[in-house]
């Protein structure tokens, strides 16, 4: 079994994953930038060390860094969360090289099912339905033409290491075709340094619906439902549901069988997402694949009561997954909205700065998953995501009801947060009916967008009026809480013990 895990990532996923090491007895190693050297999970983790300066790729991309603070600290395994080097193939391979186990998929399904060409040809074998399209890179405009010509418009342009929304374009008018390329190509190349595309026909008023599975190294393969992600804002998910008001049954049963195909086309070990597109007659097309945990797992995790963290530990010890398909059911409903640090109301600016009061709600079915307390400072050098906010209830009413509850509770003064917009989207008329598709923003923004009301306003006032003075009395336990940590000598250079950082 493994002893001890080194957490590649930051933040919130650095804190769930170090949470699920203590259940199991493994110490837990934390890493870290200049800019998080005072984030919860360099406090939270048995040890912690630095990396490297604030900007991701000079910190958490360093991956030679990474893997050398695993070997100092005695780690036996590299758990990447999400994002930065959760699915950098290289890293992996790395990691094996270096004889210490990359707890994720093996490099060849990472860049099997990474490179969007190849993972739509794998599913296309394996008999997985997918979107018309391309089958191999857009290689010169007279090839595009062509291709829309047989497919027809609308279509979409999309990057194909890509992921996120980024080298994304949507062309419905013939004379937009030229210009969407060059600007998903360039986009791409910024994002990903590669400029390769692919075009797909456009699914109208589509669900995004995503199948969670996991598979180890005994040849079993098993997959835990759905979660709806279809609210999304510019192909970024805001909140997340499941199971979905929108399928029945047996289109569950289908998607679930071929998630599994899918997944078992490319000898998949570890937790992954295959990721689907559903029309409005109940026809489900091969999107993509994630190779890694998704943020949204916990909403998963609620209504099947499997830990996912655990699963992926398990699986990459060489141990078989500890149930089996049949005994995994789905019970109630769950709710995840992102808390980010942004002002809905003035073009979704990021609001980054010190955090003066945070009250996180709690009671019956509900779970917060953050990383920032009182007297952090939110970097802006990463995600604006404070945090997770997982609501369940017996069914999908009582999940809204108790969501839009812990909303109303939740407090963050200092930084603008998306609470309020959430709130909103709680009280639509169609997202409380299920009558929703990945257009539901952009058809209701003017409801969701609409001027606070005066009583709105002034409970903010007292509440920020209240956070200030709380937070002048708080100055103190927070200066000496710093004292505490500049006392290491070794905060830099040997990490630290946890026992040295006040919690």
């Amino acid at each position: 079994m493994i002893k001890k895990v080194l957490i590649a990532n930051r933040g919130e996923i650095a804190v769930r994953v170090i949470r699920s090491c203590r259940e199991m007895g493994i110490k837990s190693v934390a890493v870290y930038s200049d800019a998080d050297r005072r984030s919860l999970h360099v406090r939270y983790a048995d040890e912690a060390y630095h990396i490297g300066p604030s900007p991701s790729n000079e910190s958490y991309l360093n991956g030679d860094k990474i893997i050398e603070v695993a070997k100092q600290s005695g780690a036996d395994a590299i758990h990447p969360g999400y994002g930065f080097l959760s699915e950098n193939a290289e890293f992996a391979q790395k990691c094996s090289e270096a004889g210490i186990v990359f707890i994720g998929p093996d490099p060849k399904a990472i860049n099997q099912m990474g490179d969007k060409i190849t993972a739509r040809q794998t599913m296309i074998e394996a008999g997985v339905p997918v979107v018309p399209g391309t089958q191999q890179k857009v290689s010169d405009m007279e090839t595009v033409r062509k291709i829309v010509d047989e497919i027809g418009l609308p279509v979409i342009i999309k990057a194909s290491a890509g992921g996120g929304g980024k080298g994304m374009r949507l062309v419905r008018k013939a004379e937009e075709l030229v210009s969407a390329v060059k600007l998903a190509q360039s986009e791409a190349q910024s994002a990903f340094g590669d400029d390769t595309v692919y075009i797909e026909k456009y699914v109208e008023s589509p669900h995004h619906i995503e199948f969670q599975i996991l598979a180890d190294r005994h040849g079993n393969t098993v997959h835990l439902f759905e979660r709806e992600c279809s609210i999304q804002r510019r192909h970024q998910k805001v909140i997340e549901e499941t199971p979905s008001p929108f399928i029945t049954p047996e289109l569950r049963e289908q998607m679930g069988q071929a998630a599994i195909a899918a997944a078992k086309a490319v000898n998949y070990v570890g937790a992954g997402t295959i990721e689907f597109l559903v029309d409005a007659n109940h026809n489900f097309y091969f999107l993509e694949m994630n190779t890694r945990l998704q943020v949204e797992h916990p909403i998963t995790e609620r209504v099947t009561g499997v830990d996912l963290v655990k699963e992926q530990i398990r699986i990459a010890s060489g141990l078989p997954i500890s149930f089996k398909q049949e005994e995994v059911k789905q019970h109630g409903h769950a709710i995840e909205c992102r808390i980010l640090a942004e002002d809905p109301f003035n073009n979704f600016m990021p609001s980054p700065g010190l955090i003066r009061h945070i009250s996180e709600p709690n009671g019956l079915g509900v779970r917060t998953d953050g990383y920032a307390y009182e007297g952090y400072e939110i970097p802006l050098y990463y995600d604006p995501m404070i945090s997770k906010l997982i609501a369940w209830g017996r069914d999908r009413t009582e999940a809204i009801n108790r969501m839009k509850r812990a909303l109303f509770e939740y407090k963050i003064t200092g930084v603008k947060t998306s609470i309020r917009f959430l709130e909103r989207i709680m009280d639509n008329r169609d997202f409380r009916l299920g009558n929703y598709n990945t257009h539901f923003i952009q058809e209701h923004f003017d409801e969701l967008m609409k001027t606070e009301t005066k009583g709105d306003r002034v409970f903010e006032d007292m509440a920020i009026i209240a956070a200030y003075f709380d937070f002048i009395t708080k100055m103190e336990k927070v200066a000496m809480s710093d004292f505490a940590v500049s006392q290491s000598e070794n905060w830099k250079t040997y990490g630290i013990k946890r026992s040295l950082i006040p919690y």
